[in-house]
């Protein structure tokens, strides 16, 4: 009997020190979890906006103006730019040897001389006739020769004036100057040659004046417009510009049209004629989304997260369907609204219902 007590006995006090073991263990469990700190994330707010979707394309740079230069007379070539002379408006570019042209003129001014001297001779003796013819000292046929001739040479004087007109003109025109500011960029004639009046000498580029063409596929007509701005990258500028023509005509076999792009005068030293541009257009039509930034997505085997941040701080994994974006941001779909709070920062291995300390 004393050793069945004695059993008792010990078994009784296992009983209690396991039960306040386990009392201990609880009580601990419930103060350590009273006391784990929230988690700190950066948080940033679902927004409602329109993102466009965008493609890029190669454009080229084109000046407004590349011309060829002609002499405007036949002749001789005196002197003509070299190819890489910068001129301005009004300098001279082309000039021919003014000396046959010069003599041209010198003889037209006396050809007029002459006639004014043959003209003031029919003047008098018409004054002259007239007189006799009151007192039938002359025949009317006298008379009326007289006149005539007279007529004669005030047409021969105009017709002379206009004959030195036209070699005035052709003088203008054998030297010629810059219609604008630009570089000269060809030459095909060297000094000393022969040319005609509608021979090419020189090739004149404008280069104050740049625009970007830009040949886009024709399913994109009707998302581009005029005066629209669109951004263009080159030699590590970027820009934004107004579409200044579009051309709704397609290329039969490229099946695209034109736009044209101004650019700005700023860019003129530092972007040339010919060289490539990235232009950005957009390709579908814009409406209004929920967007997030794209640190805020988790990417999963099973698919694509956001954690969202309740008014108790308290967080919840939603899933999302990513759409366009843009550079910061992109659109979504899912169990959000405009003004949610969701952590872009730590919160790829936080768990739902876990307290958060916003940063």
């Amino acid at each position: 009997m004393r050793i069945n007590s004695v059993i008792s006995q010990v078994k009784l006090s296992l009983l209690k020190a396991i039960g306040y073991s386990a009392a201990l263990f609880i009580a601990s469990t419930t103060l350590n979890a009273a006391e784990v700190p929230a988690k700190p994330v950066k948080a940033d707010t679902v927004l409602e906006m329109t993102i466009n979707a965008t493609n890029e394309l190669n454009g080229t740079v084109h000046s407004r103006a590349h011309i060829p230069m002609t002499a405007g007379v036949n002749g001789r070539l005196e002197w003509l730019a070299e190819p890489g002379d910068y001129v301005h408006q009004g300098d001279v570019i082309i000039k021919m040897d003014l000396l046959p042209l010069q003599l041209k003129q010198a003889e037209q001014k006396s050809q007029i001389k002459r006639e004014n001297i043959n003209l003031a001779y029919y003047k008098n003796e018409l004054i002259r006739l007239e007189k006799l013819r009151v007192t039938n000292s002359t025949s009317q046929f006298t008379l009326d020769q007289t006149r005539s001739k007279y007529e004669l040479a005030q047409a021969d004087i105009e017709i002379a004036q206009l004959k030195l007109s036209q070699v005035e003109e052709q003088l203008s025109k054998a030297i010629s100057t810059a219609p604008f500011d630009g570089v000269i960029t060809k030459r095909y004639v060297r000094a000393g040659t022969d040319v005609n009046r509608s021979e090419p000498l020189l090739k004149l580029l404008d280069t104050e004046q740049l625009e970007v063409r830009l040949f886009v596929p024709i399913k994109y007509l009707a998302h581009i417009q005029k005066g629209e701005e669109l951004s263009l990258k080159a030699n590590g500028q970027q820009i934004t510009a107004p579409v200044k023509v579009k051309i709704p005509s397609a290329d039969a076999r490229s099946q695209t049209f034109e736009v044209r792009i101004t650019i700005p005068p700023h860019l003129n030293e530092s972007w040339a004629a010919g060289q490539l541009v990235r232009v950005t257009i957009p390709v579908q039509a814009s409406t209004p989304t929920l967007t997030v930034r794209r640190d805020a997505l988790i990417l999963r085997k099973d698919g694509v997260y956001v954690v969202k941040i309740d008014t108790d701080n308290k967080v919840h994994r939603l899933p999302v369907v990513v759409g366009k974006g843009n550079n910061d941001r992109v659109s979504i779909q899912g169990n959000l609204q405009h003004g949610d709070q969701v952590a872009i920062r730590g919160a790829e291995r936080l768990e739902d219902g876990e307290k958060v300390k916003i940063q």
